[in-house]
C-alpha cells in the first residue's frame, strides 16, 4: 500500500502539473495574446497551437482526477483516517461523500442559471453553499480535519474536470473549427469557454492548498486562534485569499507585454 501510495502520489503531481500550467497559459499568456492577433494570423495559429495544448490541457485533468480518486481510496477509505475517533461510515458520511461527486452537476445548474450571469452573485452563491458543505462535513459527518480538507479538494477538482471535458473542450472544438474555416466563432461558445476556463483559474489556487492540507494539521486547531470546531474556517479563509491572488494575476497578465 506504501508503494502504491507513493506511485499514485507521483502520476497525480505530474498530471497535475500538467494540468494546471496548461491552464494558466490559457488564462495569463494566450489569452493576452490571442487579443493581439488579427484574423488572418488567428487563422494560421490557432488550429495548430489550440489542438496540441489542449490535448496536454485535457488529459492532464483527466490522469490528475483518476489518480486523485485512487489516492482518496486507498489513503482515506482504506486508510481509514476518515472520521473522528468514534465516527465511520453511515448515512452521513455517505451522503457527503456523494455529494463531494455530483458537485459538478450542481455547479453546472446554477451556472446556466440567472444566477450565473452576474459574476459576483454567482461566486457569491458558490461560497456559501461551499461554506455548507465544509460546515456539514466537519460537524456533522465527523471528518477529520484532513478529510473535509481533501474533499473539498475532490469537490473542486471533480468540477475543473467536469469543465475541461463536458464544457471546455467542446466549446474549443467549434472556435478551433470556425477559425480555421476564417468565419467568426459563436460567441455563445466563445463565452462558455472563457467562463469555464476562468472558474477553473479561481478553484485552482484553494485546490491547491487543500492538496498540500491533506499532509499537515497546523491549522486543524489549537494554533493560531484556531479550535477543532472551528478549524473548518481555514480552507473558507484560503478560498477567499485564493480567490484575491488568482484576480490579481489577472490584473497583472494584461499588463505583460511582448517586445
Amino acid at each position: 500500500m506504501d508503494a502504491l501510495s507513493v506511485l499514485f502520489r507521483w502520476l497525480h503531481i505530474l498530471a497535475g502539473i500538467v494540468w494546471i500550467g496548461m491552464l494558466y497559459f490559457f488564462n495569463w499568456v494566450n489569452g493576452p495574446f490571442a487579443a493581439t492577433m488579427d484574423g488572418d494570423t488567428k487563422k494560421k495559429v490557432v488550429p495548430e497551437l489550440m489542438p496540441r495544448a489542449l490535448f496536454w490541457f485535457r488529459w492532464g485533468a483527466a490522469w490528475t482526477w483518476i489518480t486523485g480518486v485512487l489516492l482518496l481510496l486507498l489513503v482515506f477509505y482504506h486508510g481509514e483516517i476518515m472520521f473522528e475517533s468514534g465516527w465511520g461510515w453511515g448515512k452521513r458520511a455517505t451522503v457527503l461523500v456523494a455529494l463531494t461527486f455530483l458537485a459538478p452537476f450542481l455547479y453546472d445548474v446554477l451556472q446556466k442559471s440567472g444566477l450565473g450571469k452576474d459574476p459576483k452573485v454567482f461566486g457569491s452563491v458558490c461560497f456559501f453553499l461551499t461554506a455548507v458543505v465544509v460546515i456539514l462535513m466537519a460537524n456533522w459527518g465527523a471528518f477529520r480535519y484532513r478529510a473535509f480538507n481533501i474533499h473539498l479538494g475532490a469537490l473542486f477538482g471533480s468540477t475543473m474536470a467536469f469543465n475541461v471535458w463536458f464544457r471546455i473542450w467542446p466549446s474549443q472544438q467549434k472556435i478551433i473549427a470556425a477559425i480555421k474555416e476564417g468565419t467568426a466563432p459563436d460567441p455563445a461558445v466563445v463565452s462558455l469557454a472563457g467562463t469555464r476556463s476562468r472558474h477553473n483559474t479561481y478553484m485552482s489556487v484553494p485546490l491547491v492548498w487543500m492538496m498540500i492540507s491533506e499532509h499537515t494539521t497546523a491549522f486543524a486547531g489549537g494554533n493560531f486562534g484556531l479550535t477543532h470546531q472551528t478549524a473548518f474556517l481555514t480552507p473558507l479563509v484560503v478560498i477567499l485569499v485564493g480567490w484575491h491572488i488568482v484576480w490579481q494575476f489577472y490584473k497583472k497578465a494584461g499588463k505583460v507585454k511582448g517586445l
